[in-house]
């Protein structure tokens, strides 16, 4: 092989490689998990809470709209609507070792909220349809009773509904279940 070539067939496994290091720790599973949601860029899935099933619950009987509407390489906005409610958008993000789930909430003029940017990043493999995301230290300062929430978002099978969960305690404390439109 000629030197030209040499140093081109270098400079590709180099580029490759600074490349996949951006996100290094990353599992096959979460890699899977985030490419499965950012194929489906532009679709929106609607549902209603499960969980809690007290009828004096502020989000019973409302329409939960998740609209997974921004894709980058590295992140996925998806603004999640309750009822005339669009105040919040669930952030997705690849981060080194993991991805990362950040609840971002507005104020109708735009404005970060008091309480936003809340969340935490994978610690386990997950799988290409589930993936879990306990609590980080800016929550917990942020929110201290929410420092041992864990959240879940999981895709049936055929991908046509999605399940965000949260815990608290290791307790159940809010479930929605969403269909794909």
């Amino acid at each position: 092989m000629n030197r030209k070539y040499q140093i081109a067939a270098f400079l590709a496994v180099f580029t490759i490689t600074i490349g996949q290091a951006t996100f290094a720790g990353q599992t096959e599973s979460q890699e899977a998990f985030f490419e499965q949601f950012s194929s489906l860029c532009g679709v929106r899935f609607v549902g209603q809470s499960v969980y809690p099933e007290d009828p004096g619950d502020a989000w019973r009987d409302k329409e939960l709209v998740a609209h997974v509407e921004t894709c980058t390489e590295d992140e996925i906005r998806i603004p999640f609507i309750v009822g005339d409610d669009r105040s919040r958008t669930w952030i997705l993000r690849r981060v080194e070792g993991g991805i990362e789930l950040k609840h971002d909430h507005r104020h109708a003029d735009g404005t970060p909220d008091e309480v936003t940017m809340y969340g935490g990043t994978t610690k386990t493999d997950g799988s290409h349809l589930s993936q879990s995301f306990p609590a980080d230290s800016y929550t917990a300062k942020l929110i201290p009773d929410a420092s041992t929430n864990e959240w879940f978002l999981s895709f049936s099978e055929d991908g046509a509904e999605l399940t965000y969960y949260l815990e608290r305690h290791g307790k159940p404390r809010f479930k929605a279940i969403l269909q794909k439109e």
